[in-house]
């Protein structure tokens, strides 16, 4: 049964929440602190984050003055390895930004054409520090995460793609899954375009829910790591109160149809 609580494994045998708070857009200060800090206080357990976001440094402060214990709570951020960019000192400026004592997940920001194992291999040797719990990537096609598989001392854990039922990708599932990696969604909530789509409001009327809460619980009902962002407390509640029912398996077909729309 889904909970709060609830986590996958990760095939490296690490544990990580299904569920967190993606911080895209959220401001380096205040904003992107108290809405970390919000979250932090409602339960969350997983924090998402990028170099590229600018607020890295916020958000590291929110978790260390949240007062709960480091090991308690994930966090993810991400590298954008353009050409010829350092990796490590890259890393090191947002592992200093940050000011924990490790990051649980580490991901290639975007796949740069021509150099995608090239860069995977700068991940791998950022790994060898002993700074980073693991390894994974963003954005990557099937055909890039199998170039990166053929070439790969540490295998990717998982690929972060914008995913919804309006952009449902059976076959990366698959591939995923059948390499034993997971798929994390970010922009679950579809950035707000389809939150008033008629068929998706019918569904979430005949649950009680919102339509964000359909949407989240539709990925967390296929195992999908799931980062819904915001900054309003309402929303933050909201997005975790998705544990108290269950989308039947024809509403959840009836989901994965959307993205032929």
């Amino acid at each position: 049964m889904l909970n709060p609580n609830s986590k996958i494994i990760l095939n490296n045998g690490l544990e990580m929440p299904l569920l967190g708070l993606g911080t895209w857009q959220a401001k380096n200060g205040d904003i992107a602190y108290q809405a970390v800090r919000f979250a932090l206080s409602q339960g969350y357990r997983h924090i998402d984050t990028a170099r590229m976001y600018g607020n890295e440094a916020s958000i590291g402060s929110a978790i260390h003055d949240s007062g709960i214990p480091r090991e308690e709570i994930w966090v993810t951020t991400k590298l954008f390895l353009f050409y010829g960019r350092n990796a490590q000192q890259m890393f090191d400026d947002s592992f200093q930004r940050l000011g924990l004592e490790y990051v649980d997940l580490l991901l290639i920001h975007f796949p740069m054409p021509g150099i995608v194992v090239k860069n995977w291999q700068k991940l791998e040797k950022v790994y060898g520090q002993g700074k980073v719990k693991s390894l994974g990537v963003s954005n990557h096609s099937i055909k890039q995460i199998q170039v990166v598989l053929k070439a790969a001392k540490i295998k990717p854990v998982l690929n972060q793609i914008r995913y919804s039922p309006y952009n449902y990708d059976p076959q990366m599932e698959d591939f995923l899954r059948e390499n034993d990696m997971y798929l994390e969604a970010y922009s679950p909530l579809t950035r707000g375009h389809n939150l008033r789509d008629g068929k998706l409001m019918e569904i979430a009327k005949k649950y009680s829910k919102s339509p964000a809460q359909i949407l989240i619980r539709w990925c967390l009902q296929k195992e999908i790591i799931v980062i819904p962002k915001s900054v309003h407390e309402n929303r933050i509640i909201e997005n975790a109160n998705v544990y108290d029912f269950e989308i039947s398996k024809e509403d959840m077909q009836t989901l994965n149809s959307f993205s032929g729309r």
